[in-house]
């Protein structure tokens, strides 16, 4: 499933992409996710709950960040797997300022899924991603409008 899109922060680039590179506000942001720890440099193990319909269950895995650009750009890559399935991902996201208090966050990329999370259907699946995607930028807003 190919995903991209972009939304509009509250605060510089610099502060966004700090904001996005620190693991305790990741936590925050990722809906579902429980626990990263830092496993290397930009390499996070991660514990996180996922809920899908009638599904649920526990996921362990990665979140690699890598080609970092400060604060322009940067990969985010996602492996995890648990009871029901899996979840491979990645995405390229940039940033660039609208104003000196404003960001413009671009993202882009795929997400792939296995086992009894693709059974339930890619239109289920999708509409699943985009909501996480939406919660998680509405939460690093209000994160980094905090900070500020």
């Amino acid at each position: 499933m190919r995903i991209e899109g972009s939304y509009s922060l509250h605060g510089s680039p610099e502060k966004v992409f700090a904001a996005l590179m620190d693991a305790a506000v990741l936590v925050e942001c990722l809906p579902g996710c429980q626990q990263l720890v830092a496993a290397g440099e930009g390499v996070y193990d991660m514990k996180m709950k996922v809920a899908l319909a009638a599904l649920s269950g526990d996921f362990t895995g990665k979140v690699i960040m890598d080609k970092l650009v400060p604060p322009s750009s940067y990969r985010l890559r996602v492996e995890g797997a648990g009871r029901i399935g899996f979840l491979n991902g990645q995405g390229e996201l940039c940033l660039s300022a609208v104003d000196p208090t404003a960001t413009l966050v671009t993202y882009q990329g795929e997400v792939h899924t296995g086992g009894t999370i693709a059974a339930v259907g890619q239109r289920l699946v999708d509409t699943t991603a985009r909501m996480m995607i939406r919660r998680f930028f509405e939460k690093l807003d209000t994160l980094v409008q905090a900070e500020a």
